[in-house]
């Protein structure tokens, strides 16, 4: 899962860098475009440290989890509330890709806690 969860801090430190990118070439370039990937370096930093020290992974991963359902949760209520005004530009564009990785990365999770759980010997 640590694997999982840096895979999944890089694509949002890469959605994060992309939006700013793209909006410095426009000239009108926000430092909310870079919050993907302030999400993408903690998962990174959790998922480096989980792989580095087994006895903490447990505690680690289920921090990973809680900043990937912040996440899902934080940009989906955005797209939510703004839905009858949204057009798709760039902005709308890295929040949807922020929601969709976050929402893949929690769905992995329960998958792994699950099996984690049934596996386990009692």
């Amino acid at each position: 899962m640590p694997s999982t969860t840096i895979a999944c801090g890089i694509l949002l430190v890469l959605i994060g860098l992309t939006g700013y990118a793209y909006g410095m070439t426009g000239g009108n370039a926000s430092l909310t475009a870079l919050i993907p990937a302030l999400f993408g370096l903690i998962l990174v930093a959790l998922g480096a440290v989980a792989r580095a020290k087994e006895n903490l992974r447990k505690h680690l991963m289920h921090a990973a989890v809680t900043v990937g359902l912040i996440g899902f949760l934080m940009t989906a209520g955005r797209l939510v509330m703004n839905l009858s005004r949204l057009t798709l530009n760039a902005a709308t564009t890295a929040q949807i890709a922020m929601a969709v990785v976050c929402l893949i990365f929690v769905l992995l999770c329960i998958k792994s806690f699950t099996e984690a759980r049934r596996n386990r010997v009692v």
